[in-house]
């Protein structure tokens, strides 16, 4: 073996060795500032030493691959589209460039630049690189690009996030921590006194902490309003589990009630939950009503199977009423839900909008749902970045998993006033599964509230009447909520 080769054999190890341990300490990559900082400072630390040790230009790749190789070995236990093979699809090229794509700005490319600055010190102190002059500046000027574009990476990921000051009042970022994960809160509110509010977000790995700021605002003049992130969403990134479950999810949503109730000194919170969040809801309210005064549930989920069938049978109808006879013919060869991942479920959720569309005039927020409310300054930027892979992996690594729920079986009782909201145009399917459990469900107290104009995302969409619903809502169980 030639002294070069033996030389760029030596940028391996240091590179690999830190693969291994970024691979078991941020297995899904960094997840907030500190974390992203460190891994920008290591990388770009153990790139100088590969490439000083190598006095290689070849440092560049070798050092890169080697921590690249070595974090995937030392993740492969994990599951999920952000760690898994990468997949061609839509949804498959978001997750890759914003799960690995973001990865590598935090770690490949620090090795890549401190690797080539460490070679170019080293030959330079060596006596020169051998390069003519047009190639070498060429070298330079390529690099410092480079080292320009890691700077703007490290500015972007070092501004924290933060939430705007309320005078007399509560707001803060905050966690709480249960079976050694940290989960993501946002509190706000005007009066500390006032009852408590807990924000349950859609789907697993979901967060709606920029939608609740952008279009909720009103409801911390009567709540303390508290919006989680459950477990793998851009605040509690790093508490996504390797095998989620929904005795988990329920589990972390009492944990966080309990925190609630101990540090603000109350007996109950008021539970709201959406669309998907309304499964480890329901469930956390039927089996621990003692914490709560009240349940709100808005598209409230009653049986997956039946409600994904009923879906995929109309959007087939409305591929073919439109023109769409390709997507047609490829959901009907699929045939209906249950399906075994999300790469299955992509054409469903991505035609949902277009398939069940209506007059949005009026409405706060449109057609795109929660990607329009990332613009709000209590997500980070690397957070927005992970806001649709903790999404596509939350659904793809548990909504398959609950395939069997009906709680026209299993939940017929709630021991706490139950509030049931929907959208007028929400999706039909599940507007039905919602009527027949309505009528059997028995509860303290129980109201069907349909906001007209409004889809599945009803309190984002239409907050006004919504937060007349929720201040009436606190009038109703005033001597329930202490």
């Amino acid at each position: 073996m030639t002294r070069p080769a033996v030389r760029v054999l030596l940028a391996v190890p240091l590179p690999a060795l830190w693969g291994l341990v970024a691979g078991w300490w941020t297995p899904r990559g960094p997840g907030a500032e500190g974390p992203a900082l460190v891994s920008i400072g290591v990388s770009l630390a153990v790139g100088l030493a590969a490439g000083w040790l190598s006095r290689s230009r070849w440092a560049m790749v070798a050092a890169p691959v080697a921590y690249a190789v070595a974090v995937e070995l030392a993740r492969i236990r994990l599951r999920g589209p952000s760690v898994d093979r990468p997949h061609l699809s839509g949804f498959g090229v978001v997750v890759l460039l914003t799960g690995r794509g973001v990865h590598g700005a935090l770690s490949l490319l620090p090795l890549l630049v401190g690797a080539a600055y460490g070679a170019g010190i080293a030959r330079r102190s060596a006596g020169g690189d051998g390069r003519g002059p047009v190639l070498r500046w060429a070298g330079r000027g390529a690099v410092g690009v480079l080292a320009a574009v890691l700077a703007l990476v490290t500015v972007g990921v070092a501004v924290p996030a933060r939430t705007d000051p309320i005078p007399g009042g509560i707001a803060e970022l905050t966690t709480v921590t249960t079976a050694g994960r940290d989960l993501g809160l946002l509190i706000r509110g005007v009066e500390p006194a006032a009852p408590m509010l807990l924000v349950v977000p859609g789907p697993p790995g979901g967060s709606e902490i920029g939608s609740v700021r952008r279009h909720l605002a009103d409801l911390e003049r009567h709540f303390v309003v508290a919006t989680w992130d459950r477990a793998g969403a851009p605040k509690s990134w790093s508490a996504f589990p390797p095998a989620p479950t929904l005795d988990g999810e329920v589990a972390d949503l009492v944990a966080v009630a309990e925190h609630l109730r101990r540090r603000f000194g109350r007996d109950r919170v008021h539970l709201l939950a959406h669309s998907g969040g309304t499964i480890p809801g329901l469930l956390a309210v039927q089996r621990r009503p003692e914490l709560f005064a009240s349940y709100v549930g808005v598209g409230q989920v009653v049986s997956l199977r039946e409600a994904d069938a009923s879906q995929h049978a109309d959007t087939v109808a409305w591929a073919r009423r439109t023109g769409r006879a390709d997507l047609a013919d490829r959901m009907s060869a699929q045939g209906p839900p249950p399906y075994r991942d999300i790469w299955a479920y992509e054409p469903l959720l991505t035609n949902e909008p277009a398939a069940f569309d209506f007059d949005r005039s009026g409405n706060n927020e449109g057609a795109g749902g929660v990607v329009e409310n990332l613009g709000v300054p209590e997500y980070t930027l690397l957070e927005k970045a992970h806001l649709l892979p903790g999404f596509i992996d939350g659904w793809d690594r548990l909504y398959p998993r609950l395939q069997g729920l009906d709680f026209r079986a299993e939940v017929r009782r709630l021991d706490v006033p139950t509030y049931l909201v929907d959208g007028e145009h929400e999706v039909p399917g599940r507007l039905r599964l919602l009527d027949q459990w309505y009528a059997q469900l028995q509860a303290p107290r129980k109201e069907h509230v349909v906001i007209p104009g409004a889809g599945h995302r009803s309190l984002f969409q239409r907050p006004g009447p919504f937060v007349e619903l929720m201040t009436r809502v606190r009038a109703e169980t005033e001597g329930v909520a202490r």
